[in-house]
């Protein structure tokens, strides 16, 4: 047994994977993509310094979400651009999840599903935070979807960074007393919002039942979700955001699996570290869970809501000037690369 990268495994199993499992076209590009990153087949480039006394050949990387070994310059500039827009005070983090019930509409309505829980995610903490008993201001959210658990089964959740804090009628708005939301009332509303649009989307056939649900079963497991505990977990407040955004990060490219968590391979299976155990799957079980995880083209896996839309920089330089804090400014963007 030897240890081996996600691309390695592909690459000696993947063929014999898509003859025997039809994928959408997606996926089967998402896994080519992989499967030639940092090869002759996708050309190469030259770095050089500006001067011309260096210069290294490199094969281009295919810069695909799911790929672990090609994602860290999206991620960096995205943390060094985020980072200069987190407003300077403390933040939460707050973690929203689906009942695993609710997996096989999903797989059956990835994109349809993806909206409907950042939709209702957003209405839910803004009509807390914009309620004088709670906060009574504007929020500031940037929110992330991750779809794996640690063995890669399927787990949608959202991750939010929120600010402890908004912006009322040109004020900053500090959460009372260092409580931001009462959990217990956030998890029954949400999970309200969730259940009375998913109904709607069912009627009017915007979300497609699986073959062996009726409209009665779909009725009965929504009337029997809506009597039980969602998990929705508020963590501990942060001093600041930096934290959280590098946590988000994590969710935003390389896939479901990482290359240092591969422990061993062989021709049939691999094993892999979770947070207890290793855990060794066949190669079709591992490509199989692996793929799940592909996000349909153009799905947006972060969002930004209130403060930290893209729409609100006005309001957020306000709230950046009232925390004592410098106006943000764009990075510079340096291209060192030269096709070939």
């Amino acid at each position: 047994m030897v240890k081996a990268t996600i691309q390695e495994i592909m690459r000696r199993n993947y063929e014999e994977y898509e003859r025997c499992h039809p994928l959408p076209g997606y996926v089967r590009k998402a896994a080519r993509a992989l499967i030639n990153c940092r090869t002759a087949v996708l050309g190469g480039h030259v770095q050089a310094c500006p001067e011309g006394d260096y210069e290294r050949h490199w094969y281009n990387s295919c810069r695909h979400r799911i790929c672990p070994q090609c994602h860290w310059l999206q991620l960096e500039a995205w943390l060094q651009k985020q980072s200069r827009n987190v407003l300077p005070c403390g933040h939460y983090h707050l973690i929203f999840t689906l009942p695993h019930e609710l997996n096989d509409l999903w797989l059956l309505n990835v994109r349809a599903m993806t909206d409907l829980f950042f939709t209702c995610m957003r209405d839910t903490l803004f009509e807390f935070f914009l309620d004088p008993k709670h906060v009574g201001a504007k929020p500031a959210v940037i929110a992330a979807l991750h779809t794996w658990t640690k063995t890669m089964l399927l787990h949608p959740h959202l991750h939010c960074l929120i600010a402890d804090g908004g912006l009322e009628a040109s004020q900053w708005i500090a959460s009372k007393n260092g409580y931001l939301l009462p959990i217990r009332a956030v998890m029954a509303v949400f999970r309200g919002k969730f259940l009375n649009c998913l109904d709607r989307a069912v009627d009017k056939a915007t979300i497609t039942l699986p073959e062996e649900m009726s409209h009665q079963q779909f009725k009965n497991l929504k009337n029997k979700l809506g009597r039980v505990k969602w998990n929705v977990h508020i963590r501990e407040r942060y001093d600041h955001g930096k934290g959280v955004l590098t946590y988000l990060a994590r969710y935003l490219r390389g896939g479901a699996m990482s290359n240092r968590r591969i422990i061993s391979s062989t021709e049939e299976r691999i094993t892999f570290m979770t947070r207890k155990e290793p855990l060794t799957l066949t190669f079709t079980e591992f490509i199989q869970r692996y793929l799940l995880h592909v996000p349909e083209p153009r799905t947006k896996v972060v969002r930004y809501y209130g403060l930290y839309a893209p729409t609100a920089k006005t309001e957020l330089s306000l709230c950046r000037e009232l925390l004592g804090a410098d106006t943000v400014t764009e990075p510079d963007t340096v291209d060192w690369c030269r096709r070939w």
